[in-house]
């Protein structure tokens, strides 16, 4: 059966891209879950819009996260959070406060997804952390932590 994909499929192919499927897998789970479309003539030339159109809002995205990535590299985030004598912070610092103490100091609305933590902050002073933007743009954030 031959279909033309209306979002991304994994392991399958990309939006607006023409595929060969199975009958039972076209018929049982792409086209009820509208994943799909039947490729006959008129959509066929349809297809070739949508895929262009997919193809122009990744490309945008892309751009996003690289102008993104080019202000926040190299930048020293400081947060301030309660501590003990021995450095020590009483609670910790979580990709929210990351995300908050980015805004607050450089107006860049991150999303606590791109923000990749081992775990929670627990200690004083210069740690990094990753910030994923986008599958191909990735790179390090410095947080400052000192006591409030």
């Amino acid at each position: 059966m031959k279909l033309i994909l209306t979002e991304d499929v994994k392991g399958l192919g990309g939006k607006g891209e023409v595929v060969e499927v199975a009958d039972g897998y076209g018929r049982n789970f792409l086209l009820p879950k509208r994943m799909a479309m039947r490729a006959t003539a008129g959509s066929l030339r349809d297809a070739e819009g949508i895929r262009t159109a997919h193809e122009e809002a990744l490309r945008k995205v892309f751009e996003d996260a690289e102008a993104t990535a080019k202000t926040l590299v190299g930048t020293r985030v400081v947060l301030a959070a309660q501590a003990g004598d021995e450095g020590k912070l009483f609670g910790s610092v979580t990709t929210t406060d990351v995300v908050d103490g980015v805004l607050k100091f450089t107006g860049v609305q991150l999303d606590r997804a791109t923000i990749q933590m081992v775990a929670p902050i627990k200690s004083i002073g210069l740690h990094e952390v990753m910030v994923k933007l986008h599958p191909e743009v990735q790179f390090a954030l410095t947080i400052d932590v000192i006591p409030a």
